[in-house]
């Protein structure tokens, strides 16, 4: 294969969710809520939370597996390991790593991307590019979080949030399965204290005292993400849709980050995108950072039959800031 006609495509598509659900009622017995409020506010019913000794590298295998049973590959096939997450088992050795040996993906080199909620989206791009280069032929992506180890959990405005999950993308040039066409990636560093975790890094390292002050939880100052989410994403879908030269009624079904139920609405509404066009599964899952579209595309791919032609739009925004946006052409 000529390298200016190598493409990427998305061969294989899985998740993982642990079984442990957390519902709004349950919330309620923990902090000052209520399921009205948070679904009024959210849209969130419920979300999944990974058992205390079940860690980001056993999740993400498990969907990393699915997709590569989707596939139709085994793990020695595999060249790269890229593994979207800001929450690994440990600071060192990369989650990606841990993966590797996890699944005996023996021939591939490993590494994590740390780009919060987009972190899928800018993996995909990233697993597209070295396909494109001639020098990988099959790329795993996982998007793995397990946000319930960095929620604070007696603060109502974000623990009704986060969950834990996991969703995984064999990006290959073999030509089967939706095409990556197009990406539109981008940050903004200035408003990163918005969303953050204070503690932890080299900055602050741990210590007594910011475990104490919960420095090592995340912190979010919603009415200021809300506006800069909406957007960020508006903005990134309108530069995808001028680099495919297409219109929004060209798009087939658009499945954008999982953070907020009006997020999403305000999104759709101002994009002008009909609802039913719009993939949802928020209330089921919650905001789970940079595994959130991941699995919602493996839920897409499995609920739904495209045809050729079909285009498929990603987007998201998350702590950074960062945001971006993926076509995927079927």
């Amino acid at each position: 294969m000529s390298q200016s006609k190598i493409q990427a495509y998305i061969t294989g598509t899985g998740s993982f969710l642990p079984e442990n659900i957390l519902t709004n009622q349950d919330l309620e017995k923990m902090v000052d809520t209520s399921d009205e409020w948070i679904v009024t506010r959210t849209g969130i019913s419920e979300r999944r939370i990974a058992p205390d000794d079940m860690g980001t590298t056993h999740m993400g295998s498990e969907a990393a597996r699915a997709a590569m049973a989707d596939a139709g590959i085994g793990p020695e096939e595999i060249d790269l390991i890229i593994a979207a997450t800001f929450t690994g088992d440990m600071p060192m050795p990369a989650c990606a790593c841990l993966l590797q040996n996890e699944l005996g993906a023996v021939n591939a080199a490993a590494y994590d991307l740390a780009a919060a909620c987009s972190g899928f989206v800018y993996a995909l791009a990233t697993a597209k590019d070295g396909i494109l280069s001639g020098r990988y032929k099959n790329v795993l992506v996982v998007a793995v979080e397990k946000l319930s180890t960095v929620t604070d959990w007696t603060d109502r405005n974000t623990c009704v949030l986060f969950g834990d999950g996991a969703g995984a993308a064999v990006v290959s040039c073999a030509p089967k399965g939706p095409r990556i066409a197009f990406e539109d990636l981008g940050a903004d560093g200035s408003s990163a204290e918005l969303l953050y975790i204070p503690a932890g890094g080299a900055l602050l390292p741990a210590s007594m005292g910011t475990v104490e002050e919960g420095d090592h939880y995340i912190k979010m100052g919603g009415r200021e993400v809300f506006k800069h989410a909406v957007n960020s994403m508006v903005g990134s879908i309108d530069k995808l849709l001028e680099l495919s030269g297409l219109t929004v009624d060209d798009l087939t079904v658009v499945v954008p980050h999982q953070a907020n139920i009006r997020i999403i609405s305000t999104l759709a509404r101002t994009i002008g995108i009909d609802d039913e066009k719009v993939f949802v599964n928020l209330e089921k899952y919650g905001n789970m950072s940079s595994a959130t579209i991941a699995v919602a595309l493996d839920e897409v791919f499995r609920s739904r039959t495209f045809c050729a032609g079909d285009k498929v739009a990603l987007v998201a925004f998350g702590g950074g800031f960062t945001w971006g946006s993926c076509l995927l052409e079927c």
